[in-house]
């Protein structure tokens, strides 16, 4: 047995007078180790490493790291730190110095290792979302650390990003390094030797992903839809008995029992349409939802407060060769889509592609170069400020007001829109009601945990109840029970007519997507339904599609 690179035992940390943030928390990670962190927002992920990383003091307990280890300790935060207006090449060589110090063969090779070196020259402020994580975790293993702590370092970064971050990771653990991974997708913590699962500070599962996936097996089921419209499939199995969760996955919907016994299921689904229903394989997500109780099964309350938006002549969103240039490079070159009445649209691509430029045009958040881009039949350039009235936006990064309390901004938002002031009030009731913000309806914004923040941005954007909905990555950097509750709001939204366009990096997210719309480099390499791309592309699951789309595009190019 290896000795243990760090061991933690009986943990006690609290904030003031409130619940405690970890509560008799103990681990131990061995060399060449790879822990992964999963739990809820406010679990206690991030205390737990930034005790671990000598940032802070806890009540009660001990954590013990070696002092070689301690030396040679590597933490990178949910925002990775990076100087803007430095270089790639500065950012490491900066980082490296304040660790102790790297020569240039070192820095030039995790530079190399996390596919920076074509990039060294750039300004960290120019880089995308991906390529800024990947220089975070650089600066974090330059000067080759025993022990990384990595705090949700996949955030907002794209399939084949996130893949180049994993072989990263799983390379260092082969050198012997002890890596401790807090991590929201459960797709990621299955790469991990073992998991912890933590909730409200306690510690209340833990073992080998395929361990803790293997004690659900028998209760995890597939219904094929043949047909019949998944929104409706997915809304019946989530009111049947003994169910705790169901997903939408293309044409088919998933759906976790709390036994092995289908009966239940297999009777309301009866009353739809007798629908196949099949074994499925179990994975550490249905464990996670299962150790939590199950997800939210009641319907979304936007089922019924929701106006039915009105049928509509033409697309509710389109664009027409849509191209967008920054000096002599081309962002998008021409991008064309039509977007009906009640469809959810997805936009996906690898960070870099233009999915934020082409999004961003639609909202009339930039100007075209060329092309159109209408929203509800207004044309963007002409009746931009028409146009902006029939149509809700939530930003990727969180950008309300975070010196204004919860009920503050939904206050502005709702002004903002034009609402009468009865009508404001009314709205901001709703609002609080319906996303379960009233708890914390006088908190500043810029405090609440992510969870919250992205149900108060979804909040504010709809407050005025448009036809159209943008969203722009709405659930990154969340747990998946509130995934499921976001996903609740837009499918009972798009049931009421609304139009969802949506750009994503979960590819399980996708799968709720009535079609779907694959971008690389300014164009747009592929288009339908989400088993339509995997059937085109020969592949079971979409991002297995997703990666050999992008791969046979690449050697075309």
């Amino acid at each position: 047995m290896s000795v243990a690179v760090a061991s933690v035992a009986a943990l006690v940390k609290r904030y003031g007078d409130g619940p405690a943030a970890l509560e008799g928390v103990s681990l131990t990670i061995a060399p060449g180790e790879t822990l992964g962190l999963v739990g809820p927002d406010g679990a206690g992920k991030t205390t737990l490493l930034k005790l671990l990383a000598g940032m802070g003091r806890a009540e009660a307990g001990t954590i013990t790291i070696a002092d070689d280890v301690r030396a040679r300790l590597a933490y990178m935060p949910q925002s990775a730190g990076l100087y803007d207006d430095l270089s790639v090449a500065e950012n490491l060589a900066l980082y490296a110095d304040l660790r102790g110090g790297a020569d240039a063969a070192a820095r030039a090779e995790v530079l190399d290792a996390a596919g920076l070196t074509p990039f060294a020259a750039r300004l960290a402020g120019q880089l995308s979302g991906g390529m800024r994580q990947k220089l975070g975790l650089a600066c974090a293993l330059v000067t080759r650390p025993r022990l990384v702590l990595l705090d949700e370092p996949s955030v907002g970064v794209d399939p084949v990003s996130r893949a180049e971050l994993w072989a990263l990771v799983a390379r260092l653990a082969g050198d012997g390094t002890a890596i401790i991974w807090a991590t929201s997708n459960l797709d990621e913590a299955e790469r991990c030797d073992r998991v912890l699962l933590l909730h409200e500070g306690r510690v209340i599962a833990s073992g080998p992903p395929t361990e803790l996936a293997g004690a659900m097996t028998g209760r995890v089921w597939r219904i094929d839809i043949e047909g019949t419209r998944a929104r409706r499939v997915l809304a019946a199995a989530l009111a049947a008995p003994d169910v705790i969760d169901a997903t939408v996955q293309g044409a088919s919907v998933r759906v976790v029992t709390a036994s092995a016994e289908p009966g239940p299921l297999a009777g309301a689904l009866a009353q739809i349409n007798p629908l196949p229903l099949s074994p499925a394989p179990a994975r550490l997500e249905d464990a996670f939802i299962a150790a939590l109780g199950g997800a939210r099964l009641e319907p979304s309350p936007l089922t019924e407060a929701y106006r039915t938006i009105p049928p509509h002549s033409g697309p509710m969103i389109e664009a027409d060769r849509l191209e967008r240039r920054f000096g002599d490079f081309t962002a998008v070159g021409g991008v064309s889509l039509s977007v009906g009445r009640g469809e959810i649209f997805g936009l996906l691509g690898p960070n870099g592609a233009g999915k934020t430029t082409s999004f961003r045009m639609l909202c009339g958040l930039i100007n075209a170069s060329r092309g159109t881009a209408r929203v509800a039949g207004l044309d963007m350039a002409r009746d931009r400020a028409a146009a902006h009235q029939q149509l809700g936006y939530m930003a990727q990064k969180f950008s309300l007001y975070a010196t204004l309390t919860v009920e503050q901004n939904l206050r502005f938002f709702a002004g903002a829109y034009g609402l009468a002031r009865g009508d404001q009030r009314r709205a901001v009731a709703d609002a609080l009601t319906m996303f379960a913000l009233d708890p914390v309806k006088n908190h500043s914004a810029g405090d609440l945990p992510p969870g919250f923040r992205q149900r108060l941005s979804l909040a504010c954007a709809i407050m005025h109840q448009p036809p159209v909905l943008f969203l722009d990555e709405p659930t990154s950097g969340v747990d998946p029970l509130t995934r499921r509750d976001f996903w609740s709001h837009i499918n009972a939204m798009a049931e009421r007519g609304v139009t969802v366009f949506v750009t994503t990096h979960f590819m399980d997210e996708a799968e709720y997507c009535d079609r779907i719309a694959l971008i690389y480099r300014g164009r747009m390499i592929a288009e339908g339904t989400p088993d339509a791309l995997k059937a085109g592309a020969g592949a079971d699951t979409l991002e297995a599609a997703f990666f050999r789309l992008l791969a046979d595009e690449a050697v075309a190019a």
